[in-house]
């Protein structure tokens, strides 16, 4: 009987061992657990991108594994495209430069390294992202002559005679100029912000906006050439100085950058060697429609 309750005895003291019925995956991988009674945890596998995050050369590729809660199982991660990109796809613009790709993706590997290499690119691509000025570093000269509101010309005189991309350049100007005017947008009696003193928070009574005298744009010509002279006939009808400089001041920023204008004229029935009546083509005459 003493045997027998030994025996017994010796046995309960023993781990019972089972044998696992579940076949695991052909590689080693490593998993923590955590005790959580209230719902399930599965163990999704993430492959860390070596180009990205690879830390230095001695450190090998190694196989991540992410808890997340909640998710009912499953071979494939609901998100795994955007991990695996790295990128989701507001970013997809760096798949046209790969070589912008490369840098940045290697900026927490080594950031001097890609600061280097991000000077060097704007370095040799600053002609394209860098337009060199094409202008004149004289200022433009302004002068009026005789000038009306209602029935004038604006005369221009260029160093040399503008290419026709100039000419493009000029003419999209001045119609710009005269839809703002023709809206009005040129008031000087509405100057409610620029006249706002800058130490508290802009207020703007639009009350006293509506009921401003209107200004308006009525009327103007195309765009003549004759070599390096233009002329443009306008009739603006209220007298607006405002109007007028803020042509002044877009003409003179074209002057500095694109083309160079030698002066500017306001009014007058003749200006140098403008010839009337003479529209051939030949003799560097143009007419742009404005």
């Amino acid at each position: 009987m003493d045997t027998l309750l030994q025996s017994s005895s010796s046995s309960s003291l023993l781990p019972q061992f089972s044998t696992p019925t579940t076949s695991f995956p052909p590689f080693t991988t490593v998993t923590l657990t955590t005790r959580n009674h209230a719902r399930p945890t599965t163990v999704t596998k993430l492959f860390v991108a070596k180009q990205t995050l690879k830390m230095s050369e001695d450190t090998p590729l190694t196989d991540v594994e992410v808890e997340v809660d909640g998710y009912g199982g499953g071979d494939e991660f609901p998100d795994a495209d955007l991990f695996s990109s790295g990128r989701g796809d507001d970013d997809k613009g760096y798949d046209r430069d790969p070589e912008l790709a490369e840098i940045m993706g290697s900026c927490l590997v080594d950031p001097e390294k890609a600061q280097s290499r991000m000077e060097e690119r704007l370095r040799r691509k600053r002609n394209k992202i860098l337009h060199p000025k094409t202008g004149s570093s004289t200022p433009m000269k302004v002068t009026f002559n005789r000038f009306e509101f209602s029935n004038s010309y604006i005369w221009f005189e260029f160093y040399n005679a503008p290419l026709e991309k100039d000419v493009s350049l000029i003419c999209d100007t001045i119609r710009s100029w005269h839809i703002i005017g023709r809206l009005g947008g040129c008031n000087s009696m509405n100057m409610q912000l620029s006249q706002s003193t800058s130490d508290k928070r802009p207020t703007y009574d639009y009350i006293q906006g509506a009921n401003v005298t209107p200004t308006t744009f009525y009327n103007i010509g195309d765009f003549e050439m004759q070599d390096n002279l233009g002329r443009i006939w306008v009739d603006i009808g209220t007298s607006e100085p405002l109007l007028l400089d803020v042509l002044i001041n877009g003409l003179t920023q074209i002057s500095s950058d694109y083309v160079g204008i030698k002066q500017l004229v306001f009014g007058g029935s003749e200006f140098e060697n403008w010839k009337e009546n003479l529209n051939s083509e030949d003799a560097g005459c143009s007419v742009h429609k404005i």
